[in-house]
């Protein structure tokens, strides 16, 4: 079964096994369905520290009964009786490398602090960092080394399982027994298991399926008072809507709608009616566990209904409600994200954990992975699925709850259409089947591509191939940062080109140039280095940069190691996904070759990241300084060998070159031409490939051009291609993007540049006559922060700054000054006061209208 999540879990012992230890809860589900919990017992964290010199083994006894008393003294204020018997299980002294800096043969001494529990590992790091007694060596520091790894990643490492990997068990090994207590879950499946004892399938051929997981979908409805947005202290929960679907089906099997008071039937969901709230909570809990979910999804889930739900059902008492998940006796719970608020831009990051289940909203995943002009449901709809959701205003809701039956029939249908639209974007996007492949990928589990950032993935996959080698990873002190030279953009040769402009891209261009010159954190020298090792010049190479790395006949680095897997799975993902016939197998191997893509960018980036795990400067600074070298050696290349190109704009990765033939075909084969000469003065992976064919193209500034599109240099139907401009850009009102659209359609598509210039003198025209419809003049943007924090001046900070200080009314004051600003009371003027919006994060989340 899959690997979902692992959270700690308090000491329980288990038979046999020879001291306490922390219990590993792993989530999945059979081939058939059924959901299983086991409990893994035995695994214990650990972490490493640098051994001062003139250790022996004769010291670690007494900086172990020294450790030991230190951990109890930290102790003192809990109740020792939940401690464990021993809190240091033990020291070992073993000879590794720091995967920092190229070091040759020297393997120096290090110790492995082996500890009782995970919460352990925090107090001991500092204790020993800040220095203990060895013995007769006295008091003496030691630098730590992985101790910022996570208990759930360093399990998962040591036992060669990956996220969403399927797993057999041992019989031998395992506890099946009936006559135990109650299960501790509400899973289907429970079992005790050794976690040495545990199978794990690499995910290929038979084992890269992916399992019936239960996905349930819900979206509630509130009843909030006229001009105001709903409170959970006040307005009730007037409906939930819950759609079920297992993965792989076309339809879903489950439609229900719980209602408060009655409600007309709908046709092909149930219909559930209560004539209380607490009823209605009570109910649809006890549904949730019920039906087991696997996921649960919806749109704006965390920042919104489940917080809202959970508080509403605090409000009502009703105690049984939280517990959503599937351990009992632990309750769900709203967590602040601030990985979530960095990612989304946002001031405020929700995240509600349910043990056992995953969470996943879906408005989350759009705002991480597209660029959207608006992110309400009801564009996100209209842009993936084409169609639009129930059209019920928001601020007829209560009305239609005050009505009768059929009234809440309308509402109903409004609440089951906002439950079923996430999740046919989650099918559409490809949405979990991605996630699980990047979980299978990056060796993380599933939980944690939703929580976590980047870094984590990478950590994993750099850990797994730094234990293979004897490595290990300093804990490193986060800096502040320095700024370096990033890509080159070639001066652009403004205009209009109406012969082919062939675009040659070099094939991820950071992990090959990381590959290719074997930049790694073990192949770096640092001053001297060379001299200490007694390299030679042939030895090591210079970067641009001015670092030296060492060749890969001398050491071959653990990035470029983990980048080449990654760049050959890939490879043979998308051999596989060409000859698969099989729709859902085709799904599984598209997400599949996405992941790998994602994960092998997201190194270089891991390198750069001075507030991250493992920064490196001297290897991002090197990657972006070979690009820069390269992007401009093509350029002289292709114009020396190729009288008749030009090189017309470059810009990181890539180069636009105007070729002289006529036709699209043409273009392709000599784009393919100049390519394949390219590549060829470029070290292995290197290499740059044809990717298409602008005809005709607009080149307006850096990274602000458009073109008529073929793809693959095919002569079938072309498609319109823009980049930077209005037309895609989301932060300009509606009119900018139409009007540019229809420009370039002219220009481009019917080459009719006067036309052009006509349609846009008419709609200026049509605006300095107020001819046009005020919704076309609306910008939608979010106020993250203060009006002086913002570099430039921006339309909707001035409008906010504005509005700020428009009476409520004329006789109640300045909003901003009012003690209960209230949008009833506003007056004729109105008010748009941003400390109480009163638009619907749910329903439109980018949430300023200027």
């Amino acid at each position: 079964f899959p690997f979902f999540s692992i959270p700690g879990c308090p000491p329980r012992g288990f038979p046999g096994w020879p001291h306490p230890s922390p219990i590993l809860r792993m989530f999945g589900v059979t081939g058939e369905g059924l959901s299983v919990c086991l409990h893994l017992h035995g695994f214990s964290p650990y972490f490493y520290v640098l051994a001062p010199a003139g250790v022996t083994p004769a010291h670690l006894e007494a900086l172990q009964q020294e450790l030991e008393a230190a951990l109890r003294r930290e102790q003192r204020g809990g109740n020792p009786n939940l401690g464990p018997p021993r809190n240091v299980l033990g020291l070992q002294l073993l000879r590794k490398q720091s995967i920092l800096g190229f070091q040759g043969d020297l393997q120096p001494l290090f110790v492995r602090v082996q500890l009782a529990l995970p919460r352990l590992v925090a107090p001991a790091r500092r204790l020993l960092e800040r220095g203990l007694r060895w013995g007769g060596l006295g008091v003496q520091p030691a630098p730590p080394y992985e101790a910022n790894i996570d208990f759930e990643i360093r399990f998962m490492a040591d036992s060669g399982l990956v996220g969403c990997c399927w797993v057999e068990l041992d019989p031998q090994n395992s506890l099946w027994d009936p006559q135990a207590p109650p299960k501790a879950t509400l899973c289907q499946l429970e079992a005790d298991v050794t976690w040495g004892s545990l199978r794990g399938h690499p995910p290929e051929g038979a084992w890269l399926g992916l399992p019936p997981l239960r996905v349930l979908s819900f979206d509630i409805e509130c009843a909030g008072r006229k001009g105001v947005f709903p409170e959970p202290q006040q307005d009730p929960v007037i409906a939930i809507a819950a759609v079920a679907l297992r993965q792989g089906a076309r339809e879903p099997f489950l439609r229900v709608v719980f209602t408060l008071n009655s409600c007309a039937p709908l046709r092909g969901a149930t219909v559930r009616s209560f004539d209380s709230e607490r009823e209605l909570l009570q109910s649809w809990a006890e549904f949730v566990r019920i039906v087991d979910p696997d996921v649960i999804t919806g749109y704006n889930i965390h920042n919104f209904d489940l917080p809202y739900l959970i508080q509403r059902a605090q409000v009502l008492q009703v105690s049984s409600f939280p517990y959503l998940g599937r351990v009992r006796g632990v309750p769900s719970q709203v967590k602040d994200s601030a990985f979530q608020s960095r990612q989304l831009g946002r001031r405020e990051g929700k995240v509600v954990t349910t043990p056992g289940r995953v969470t996943l909203d879906m408005l989350q995943v759009l705002l991480r992975e597209h660029k959207l002009r608006s992110y309400s449901l009801n564009a996100v709809s209209a842009h993936f699925l084409h169609e639009q959701k129930e059209d019920v205003p928001h601020g007829i809701i209560t009305e239609l709850q005050n009505g009768d039956a059929q009234t809440r029939r309308r509402l109903a249908l409004y609440c089951l259409k906002d439950a079923v639209l996430p999740l046919r974007l989650l099918e559409r996007l490809m949405t979990l089947v991605t996630l699980v492949e990047m979980a299978r990928v990056t060796a993380v589990p599933l939980s944690y591509l939703l929580s976590r950032g980047q870094q984590v993935k990478v950590v994993a996959q750099l850990l797994r191939q730094a234990m293979q080698e004897d490595l290990l990873l300093p804990v490193v002190k986060p800096e502040g940062g320095e700024d370096f030279e990033g890509a080159t953009v070639i001066e652009p040769l403004k205009g209009y080109y109406d012969s082919p402009i062939a675009t040659l891209d070099f094939s991820s261009l950071y992990p090959s140039i990381m590959i290719a010159h074997n930049l790694c954190y073990t192949t770096l020298l640092p001053p001297g280095g060379a001299q200490k090792h007694q390299l030679g010049p042939q030895d090591f190479i210079r970067t641009p940069t001015g670092q030296l790395f060492v060749t890969p006949q001398v050491r071959r680095g653990v990035l470029p190691r983990v980048l080449e897997g990654l760049l050959a799975a890939r490879s043979r993902v998308k051999a596989m996904l060409a000859e698969e016939q099989d729709p859902e197998r085709r799904q599984v191997l598209d997400g599949r070759q996405l992941a790998l893509k994602v994960s092998a960018n997201s190194v270089y980036g891991f390198t750069g990241a001075q507030a991250g795990k493992l920064p490196c400067l001297e290897i991002s600074q090197s990657v972006t300084g070979f690009g820069r070298q390269m992007i401009e050696k093509t350029k002289q290349l292709v114009e020396s060998q190729y009288p008749d190109v030009q090189v017309v704009y470059g810009d990181t990765d890539s180069v636009m070159c105007r070729l002289s033939v006529a036709s699209v075909a043409e273009a392709a084969a000599l784009g393919r031409e100049v390519a394949a000469w390219v590549s060829g003065h470029f070290p292995s992976p290197i290499r740059l490939e044809f990717e298409k064919v602008y005809l005709p193209y607009l080149l307006i500034s850096k990274k602000r051009y458009a073109g008529l599109c073929f793809p693959g240099g095919s002569e079938g139907a072309p498609k319109l291609d823009c980049k930077g401009l209005e037309a895609v850009r989301r932060d300009n009102c509606p009119l900018a993007a139409n009007l540019v659209t229809a420009c370039l359609r002219r220009i481009l598509l019917h080459r009719d540049p006067q036309g052009a210039v006509a349609h846009a003198q008419e709609v200026i025209s049509d605006l300095l006559c107020n001819r046009i419809d005020i919704s076309q003049l609306v910008i939608t943007k979010e106020l993250t922060r203060a009006a002086s924090a913002y570099s430039a001046p921006q339309a909707h900070v001035a409008l906010a700054e504005r509005t700020r200080c428009l009476p409520w009314s004329r006789t109640s004051g300045p909003c901003c000054g009012s003690s209960s600003p209230s949008w009833a009371r506003a007056g004729p003027r109105g008010c748009c006061c941003v400390s109480g919006s009163r638009n619907n994060p749910k329903k439109s989340p980018n949430s300023q209208n200027s």
